[in-house]
């Protein structure tokens, strides 16, 4: 590790070793070697004279990148692209008149940046799939738990603890389907030259309209893809990289919600991320369990959140067929933007692996606010009981009042069941009220909702990726 320079904490501190090889070096320059071998290829087999010793050769060194010899050669020629061609012929002497033969830098360059991006995706899905198989066992373990539940963070008609998760499980469900759906769009720029019209290819094949046809198709199907894009200029739409960050920028507004609703339940004593034996929660208050994790995930997702402004000022600042205002920022926005999610997605399958309840606590919040949630199930029962309703609710309203003013004012605890036994318009003893404070029968469907939920959506969901499951987060701070 060097530590008189800086280091990107992206890379030291929170991106898998998975997802920074997608965006490493050897990745990027052993698919330019791809990309010129199937380029190569494909030349040959449309009838250039390339011969299969040239191809040979050319495959021998698609992975042993000479990078001393590239770096050298950019500081006399700058220019990225011509030194790598220059540093493989350098070791493929025989094959080194061909190399990136009718192509411009674009066709490694960005052919590259779709296969990257694709390859990241696919790291984002698997662990993205694996959060929401996470969330799912999660919120059956604890679908007929009932928990206060909260509009403006003020206290509301009950929920359940697996209810709630499944509220963030249908975050990142939606996540997945944009996912999905951007990773099947995806397609490579091809061969298109300079300004996208493949006027080098004319001259290469003699003008053969057939031919040329032929040749993005067969570059695609080398490289493992569908199809290429049928118009481009030099380069392929900037708008590619937009889509894909915004699917990034919606798993961070996801993990941000959960995340937030995790620190609120923590500072409420209700439910807490993973706190390990050894771990230091404050410097200075050894007492603290901070949520750092759940702030982390907050605080990375901002991140993303902001750097998908760059690809989409980018594609819109682009001029005619192409200019290199993108290329600076390409190489920041995209690369980091991955390796924050990658972090995200980690911290969120470690937190949810991890998440420890508290039930009394729960059941404690719950109960000292469910008399005023009860007030109506107590008014039709005084009703039923021959009572005046108006009256009753009139009653109950000013009761409720006198009651909260003791929990605020006085400090002491709901007294609303007592203050309703004590007037004679209800007819009620104290011990049939308190039979109506069973927390269950205030929740709804909730439990219902949850396994329908799991049922219909997300085990098929699950079942039809299960070769993706089974992942753990490590984290390394």
């Amino acid at each position: 590790m060097s530590t008189d320079r800086y280091q990107s904490p992206l890379s030291e501190r929170y991106a898998s070793k998975e997802m920074q090889y997608i965006f490493s070096p050897d990745m990027k320059f052993r698919t330019w070697r791809k990309l010129w071998i199937a380029l190569a290829e494909t030349e040959k087999e449309l009838g250039l004279n390339i011969t299969e010793e040239q191809i040979a050769e050319l495959k021998v060194h698609a992975e042993d990148i000479n990078y001393d010899v590239a770096i050298a050669r950019e500081k006399e020629v700058r220019h990225d692209v011509m030194s790598h061609v220059y540093a493989y012929g350098v070791q493929c002497p025989t094959a080194k008149g061909i190399i990136h033969l009718g192509a411009t830098s674009c066709y490694v360059g960005d052919n590259t940046d779709v296969i990257v991006m694709t390859e990241a995706l696919k790291l984002v899905r698997k662990k993205l799939v694996n959060v929401i198989s996470e969330l799912s066992k999660f919120a059956d373990k604890y679908k007929d738990l009932p928990t206060l539940a909260f509009t403006h963070f003020q206290p509301a008609q009950p929920t359940t603890v697996g209810k709630r998760a499944t509220l963030w499980m249908q975050e990142f469900y939606l996540d997945l389907e944009d996912l999905e759906y951007v990773l099947s769009t995806m397609k490579l720029l091809g061969s298109k030259g300079t300004t996208g019209t493949q006027a080098s290819f004319l001259e290469l094949f003699d003008g053969d309209q057939e031919t040329i046809d032929k040749i993005d198709p067969m570059i695609a199907a080398k490289m493992g893809f569908a199809e290429c894009y049928p118009v481009s200029g030099q380069t392929y739409s900037r708008k590619v990289d937009t889509r894909v960050l915004n699917v990034l920028a919606g798993i961070a507004a996801s993990a941000t919600k959960m995340s937030n609703d995790i620190r609120l339940l923590q500072h409420l004593k209700e439910v807490e991320e993973p706190f390990e034996k050894s771990q230091i929660g404050s410097s200075a208050m050894a007492y603290k369990r901070n949520p750092m994790r759940s702030e982390r995930i907050a605080s990375l997702s901002r991140y993303v959140i902001v750097d998908a402004l760059n690809p989409a000022i980018t594609s819109a600042t682009q001029w005619f067929e192409r200019t290199l205002d993108d290329s600076a920022n390409k190489r920041l926005s995209v690369p980091e933007g991955f390796l924050a999610i990658d972090g995200i997605l980690d911290l969120c399958l470690n937190v949810v692996d991890g998440l420890v309840v508290y039930p009394k606590v729960i059941e404690k919040r719950l109960r000292s606010e469910l008399p005023f949630m009860a007030t109506e199930n107590i008014m039709m029962d005084a009703v039923k009981a021959g009572g005046d309703r108006q009256e009753l609710h009139e009653r109950i309203r000013t009761l409720s009042m006198e009651a909260g003013r003791n929990v605020k004012v006085e400090g002491k605890e709901n007294n609303l069941l007592e203050l309703i036994a004590a007037d004679p318009a209800f007819n009620m003893t104290l011990e049939d009220l308190q039979k109506t404070m069973d927390p269950s029968k205030y929740v709804g469907r909730a439990k219902e909702q949850v396994e329908a939920y799991l049922a219909k959506v997300i085990h098929p969901l699950l079942e039809e990726r299960k070769a993706l499951l089974g992942m753990k987060a490590e984290i390394n701070v």
